[in-house]
């Protein structure tokens, strides 16, 4: 197992679990989502192109997490390899990347996600609406402080 920075060959691979994880963090709104590949999601490509990639691979891309500046801007990981511990060592990789307060995006209702960043000290700092493909989505901004010796 290896976490390393994005090289452009991973492209597809990064696509691929977009796609296919994307509506789990939407699973538990009252109503269902459309996928907007993230090849046709202009908004959330491009904050991922101008981000700090970094992939978990094991023989192959299995999870990606992307931070911009302090903004922790992405964390997923393929379906098939969840419940591995890929996504806690993608989030404490991030967090060892970043200095001061940091801060990241989540639906509202995405309570698995909420709890596991509670879990590395993160709380929630905001309540706002957004939008995935062009539906509003309740989402919260949480942040987690540096811990002082």
């Amino acid at each position: 197992m290896t976490i390393r920075a994005y090289r452009d060959h991973d492209y597809p691979s990064i696509v691929d679990i977009y796609n296919s994880s994307k509506l789990d963090e939407l699973r538990f709104e009252a109503k269902p989502f459309v996928l907007l590949r993230l090849e046709e999601d202009e908004k959330r490509l491009s904050s991922l192109k101008e981000s700090d990639i970094y992939v978990y691979e094991d023989g192959k891309v299995l999870g990606y997490g992307a931070h911009f500046g302090t903004e922790i801007r992405a964390l997923f990981v393929c379906p098939s390899a969840r419940g591995k511990g890929i996504g806690k060592a993608l989030l404490k990789f991030l967090l060892s990347k970043l200095d001061g307060k940091v801060n990241l995006f989540v639906a509202k209702t995405n309570t698995p996600a909420k709890e596991l960043y509670k879990s590395y000290g993160f709380v929630i700092s905001d309540e706002f609406i957004t939008e995935y493909n062009c539906e509003p989505v309740l989402a919260n901004e949480m942040v987690r402080l540096k811990r002082k010796c």
